[in-house]
């Protein structure tokens, strides 16, 4: 995946500065520091990424209840997600039609209405305008309601998107469903979350996230599991045996990479699936289960599905649990990189799992992401920085930046 030099020089929303960054990218290295750093690529960032891709928000077992609503912010914007009386999932703006100001104060709850606190315009669950006071006669009443945002519900899991036309969704689903689907993720529940706070440019988490070549280093713990610490080649047989016994438990799970940008019209999504080390059931202290088995799964193949959502969302599957990445931009310097755990909605904490053992591998990986990250922001805010080379076992991070200076060099339509 490459992009077209000759469109970015054409492409009059962007200034001669990024234009510049952009043709001067070398191929085979990492981002300059300016991408890291500049205010004016964070606001392309958010016009042309954040508000055009899809995302990966919660797990609908978190609105379980009609009325029930959680808050989400996002990169300036506050998004209301709401189960209205009928069940129906929703995703609003939290803004007044009226002054703007915020209809929601709550961050999580179960309410009818939202109502503005300024001047008591009111609003259903499903976003629709109620009342209005003293307006005159003949306002347009259904012609105020919230802002909505596109919305689909794939597998439990509650996607949206803030385009005016959002990308094609379905070659995105039926990926989701091929492999989530098969782990049960409909009849999941959220078991725990955690966020934590990075003073680091988003990109510096996701590039660190795409790659295994800091592995060995700076996660020994995960590297006792998981065979993509060790260099793609030799890890091929440990995979091949992996997929037998994968299909001897009847299960066919899905291994696709569409990864495409915004110009063909449709999400970007990837998945594969990669061994455990021999004996290693799943990823947890000891190897062993820390949960009732999930979906179609009878035992375990000693295997785990990764998927790569729309350049922010991530999710490590195993049989017994499920793990949701999502990464937030939260400003030029700072983002959020929020944790989901899943288990079978039918599991009872303190009998069938317990909390510390469930979250114990990605609670401690993240807060070594977390610090090594925050490293690295630290090093290319220097004036004397410069990328060095991309090593061969990150070829996910120049796939991923090589889609990422597509997507900032394509205009929003």
């Amino acid at each position: 995946m490459m992009f077209d030099k000759e469109y970015v020089a054409a492409d009059e929303g962007l200034s001669a500065r990024v234009r510049d960054l952009i043709d001067c990218y070398q191929t085979g290295k990492g981002l300059s520091g300016d991408f890291y750093r500049n205010p004016e690529i964070y606001q392309l960032e958010l016009d042309r990424l954040f508000r055009r891709h899809w995302h990966c928000v919660a797990h609908e077992s978190l609105l379980p209840n009609a009325n029930d609503f959680e808050l989400f912010k996002m990169a300036g914007e506050t998004v209301i997600i709401s189960r209205d009386e009928t069940g129906q999932i929703h995703a609003m703006l939290n803004l007044c039609r009226h002054k703007g100001a915020e209809v929601c104060t709550e961050l999580r709850g179960n309410a009818r209405s939202f109502t503005c606190p300024y001047h008591a315009w009111s609003y259903g669950s499903d976003g629709a305008l109620k009342t209005a006071r003293l307006m005159p006669a003949g306002f347009d009443r259904a012609g105020h309601g919230l802002h909505k945002l596109a919305v689909r519900v794939v597998e439990g899991l509650i996607f949206i998107s803030f385009a005016k036309k959002p990308l094609n969704f379905n070659e995105a689903e039926a990926l989701v469903r091929g492999t989530c689907g098969q782990y049960g993720w409909t009849d999941a529940k959220v078991a725990h979350r955690e966020t934590y706070a990075i003073d680091a440019n988003w990109k510096l988490a996701i590039e660190n996230y795409v790659e295994c070549y800091h592995c060995g280093p700076a996660h020994p713990e995960y590297s006792e599991l998981h065979v993509l610490e060790q260099p793609l080649e030799e890890i091929d047989a440990l995979n091949d045996a992996m997929k037998l016994r994968t299909l001897a438990l009847g299960v066919d799970v899905t291994e696709c990479s569409p990864w495409e940008t915004s110009a063909q019209g449709r999400e970007a999504i990837r998945s594969y699936r990669y061994a455990l080390y021999d004996g290693i059931k799943t990823g947890s202290k000891d190897g062993m289960p820390v949960a009732p088995l999930m979906g179609k799964f009878a035992g375990y193949d000693g295997g785990v599905t990764s998927l790569h959502f729309g350049g922010m969302t991530y999710m490590a599957v195993y049989p017994d649990h499920g793990v949701i990445y999502r990464f937030v931009p939260t400003g030029v310097n700072a983002c959020e990189m929020e944790l989901i755990w899943l288990v079978n909605k039918t599991a009872v904490e303190g009998v069938d799992y317990e909390l510390d053992r469930l979250t114990w591998l990605w609670r401690l990986t993240s807060e070594q992401d977390k610090k090594i990250i925050e490293h690295t922001a630290r090093g290319v805010a220097s004036h004397y920085y410069t990328p060095g080379p991309i090593a061969p076992m990150e070829a996910q991070t120049q796939r991923y930046i090589s889609w990422y200076l597509a997507e900032l060099a394509h205009p929003c339509p």
